[in-house]
């Protein structure tokens, strides 16, 4: 009978999506023997999930409940197989992304400071936040108070299973796309490309893995090849991003921001970010909807049928991650 590990922390109700004839494990931080499992449904916080290795004992498959595996690849031996949770945070990652994209493009964050000093007037600052994003001089009547997604040109890279529904959520108000991945396919082009599409995208989405190639990915110079007032929004891993370049590109103007995830992260109380201009900031919940756990569980019940039935499992991670 093959023995499943569950964090006490998932309700017990989500069990249900594991086959009946398993024996499962219920796992907490503070085990002070060995257990032996052979499925690991891996919490979704690294300081809990190394508090349970340490008591684990024949683990031959780690399930991550997140799309991102880098710290579990380095927190396993070779011999585990550890799979990622492709498909489980397409729909709230999306949304995140479509939200905050639409939210700088409508100056929601300028609006907000509108609606707290409870003065309708400063509206038609709007209009002079607008030239400033986008180094324009000229007067627009009526005065500009928001800008419009419809039309925008908009640069995917890492354009997997979320990437895709980032697309398909983004195509209604009317944009153009162009998608990056490790891979090239039929419409879909390499990193090399990044210099080449970078200054034609007035939106750059950053949903990537954290590898050693994009470690660092969008520095100073890819920053520099951005339009003036192109929006960042990374959804990524923060390290893909400089943060001393990107703090310097929006102190400076350049460029906008929505960033989810930062460097350092969490990001310390007072830092520069925080109070960065042109810059939305979330502390990394894009994917922390009531769905996450259940689609979770969900996948985690199907790769044990499949370990079950002698199958291949999918959302492997092999090679260089």
């Amino acid at each position: 009978m093959l023995k499943v590990g569950v964090p006490e922390t998932i309700d017990r109700a989500l069990h249900a999506s594991l086959p009946m004839d398993v024996r499962v494990e219920v796992l907490t931080e503070e085990m002070t023997g060995p257990v032996d499992v052979d499925f690991w449904v891996v919490p979704p916080y690294q300081k809990a999930a190394e508090a349970m290795w340490r008591n684990l004992r024949g683990v031959r498959v780690a399930q991550s409940t997140l799309a991102g595996v880098d710290w579990l690849m380095r927190l396993t031996p070779g011999e585990v197989t550890v799979c990622d949770a492709r498909g489980v945070h397409d729909i709230s990652t999306a949304e995140w992304v479509v939200a905050t994209t639409l939210a700088m493009v409508k100056y929601l964050p300028f609006y907000g400071g509108v609606q707290r000093a409870g003065e309708w007037k400063r509206r038609f600052e709007a209009s002079g936040l607008y030239n400033r994003i986008h180094g324009a001089e000229r007067e627009f009547y009526p005065p500009v108070m928001v800008e419009d997604l419809h039309g925008k040109r908009v640069l995917i890279v890492g354009y997997g299973s979320i990437g895709s529904m980032i697309e398909r959520m983004m195509q209604p108000f009317g944009v153009t796309v162009d998608r990056i991945a490790r891979t090239a396919r039929e419409g879909v082009r390499t990193l090399d490309a990044l210099p080449e599409l970078l200054p034609l995208a007035d939106v750059v989405v950053l949903i990537v893995p954290l590898t050693g190639e994009t470690r660092g990915m969008i520095g100073a110079e890819e920053l520099g090849m951005m339009k003036h007032g192109a929006l960042l929004v990374n959804a990524a891993r923060g390290p893909v991003v400089d943060t001393d370049a990107l703090l310097a590109a929006l102190h400076a103007g350049r460029v906008r921001a929505a960033l989810d995830v930062t460097d350092p992260e969490p990001l310390p109380d007072g830092h520069a970010l925080w109070s960065a201009p042109n810059a939305l900031i979330t502390p990394h919940v894009a994917g922390s909807s009531p769905g996450f756990m259940p689609r979770a569980m969900e996948l985690a019940g199907e790769q044990v049928r499949r370990m079950q039935r002698g199958e291949a499992l999918i959302n492997v991670v092999t090679g260089d991650y």
